[in-house]
């Protein structure tokens, strides 16, 4: 079985360099990079990774705690953790919170037991237990998606997180609405408590504020964040005396819900009502009519936790960060418009 030493001789460097390059410990030069990782193909060579992990106490190994990973958007999130997490020579164990926050200690202490180096966590709308056991055992972590407030600054441990924008983007379907003559735009928003789900609010009340129109809590209802909440809270929009001629959608599982509450309602879209959704998702150009959506750089989202992680690993002291990351609106014709003109970046 081919040794560091092997390595290190065919590649004519030191041993040291071959850890660095293994480890990603310290920068390489590209050139002696590949010298490397050529003469461990070459050689077949194979990492000890217990015996490494007794040395360092590193797993070279990431929790990553997601519920919903059969939602199209959590996915795609999935796959940017596993793509990073690869790439920086480091294994995923996976968990499903299922959105419960019992529950979610109870895996979040699953993979701290199975000494993941550190956790990438998509909190729960009661993150309370799960801030009190990262707090307690000094677990390196990074929020996903949801934010909790800024934990370091309340009192509470050192959590760097990243989300997309949310409020701008809403704000720019309600305004897009408006723009295209709609006075009454209502929304299905997904489950209280959810940073997304405040934020993605926000965003509809401050787009109906631009567009000079009054906020009308009928108008707003809650789907949970899943299909059949958003074709229960659809049904009651259209039952009102006075219904919506436009929709906006909190995420693609309440989209699919609330479209099905328009069919049991005999209306068309665009010609009945307009839809606008938050998410984007592989099929939503294949819909009669093709969905304006906003996306969100998921698999951008995913790296880039896996990359702020590794640098709180290397960082331990440095100060808590949220990184945001900017939303793509695309314009396709559920809204009412014949043909899509514009497509651009959010901030």
């Amino acid at each position: 079985m081919a040794t560091m030493a092997d390595v290190a001789r065919s590649a004519g460097v030191s041993v040291a360099t071959v850890s660095h390059v293994l480890n990603g410990t310290r920068p390489v030069l590209p050139h002696t990079r590949q010298a490397v990782l050529d003469a461990v193909e070459e050689l077949g060579y194979t990492t000890n990774t217990l015996a490494r992990s007794l040395v360092t106490s590193r797993t070279r190994s990431i929790g990553l705690a997601v519920s919903a990973v059969s939602n199209p958007y959590f996915t795609e999130i999935l796959q940017g953790v596993e793509a990073a997490a690869l790439e920086a020579g480091y294994s995923l164990l996976i968990a499903a919170p299922h959105d419960d926050p019992d529950h979610e200690r109870k895996v979040v202490q699953l993979l701290h037991e199975r000494r993941v180096d550190g956790m990438i966590v998509a909190p729960s709308a009661d993150p309370r237990g799960l801030l009190a056991y990262l707090g307690r055992h000094d677990v390196p972590a990074v929020f996903l998606d949801r934010l909790v407030g800024t934990p370091e600054t309340d009192g509470g441990p050192r959590i760097d997180q990243v989300c997309a924008d949310n409020a701008e983007p809403t704000s720019r379907l309600v305004t897009h609405l408006a723009g295209l003559g709609h006075r009454r735009i209502g929304m299905v928003a997904g489950l209280p408590g959810l940073s997304t789900t405040s934020e993605r609010i926000t965003g509809y009340r401050s787009g109906l504020a631009f567009a000079g129109l009054p906020y009308e809590e009928r108008l707003l209802v809650h789907g949970h964040s899943e299909s059949a909440g958003a074709e229960q809270a659809t049904d009651a929009l259209l039952s009102l005396a006075v219904p919506p001629t436009a929709l906006v959608t909190g995420n693609n599982a309440m989209t699919i819900g609330a479209l099905r509450a328009l069919r049991s309602h005999g209306l068309s879209v665009p010609g009945d009502i307009a839809l606008c959704c938050f998410d984007d998702f592989a099929w939503a150009d294949l819909f009669s009519p093709r969905l304006t959506t906003i996306a969100q750089p998921s698999k951008e989202i995913g790296a880039r936790a896996v990359r702020v992680l590794l640098e709180r690993l290397a960082e331990p002291e440095r100060p808590a960060r949220t990184v945001r990351l900017p939303c793509t609106f695309v314009h396709r014709t559920s809204c009412g418009c014949p043909e899509p003109s514009e497509e651009g970046t959010l901030s």
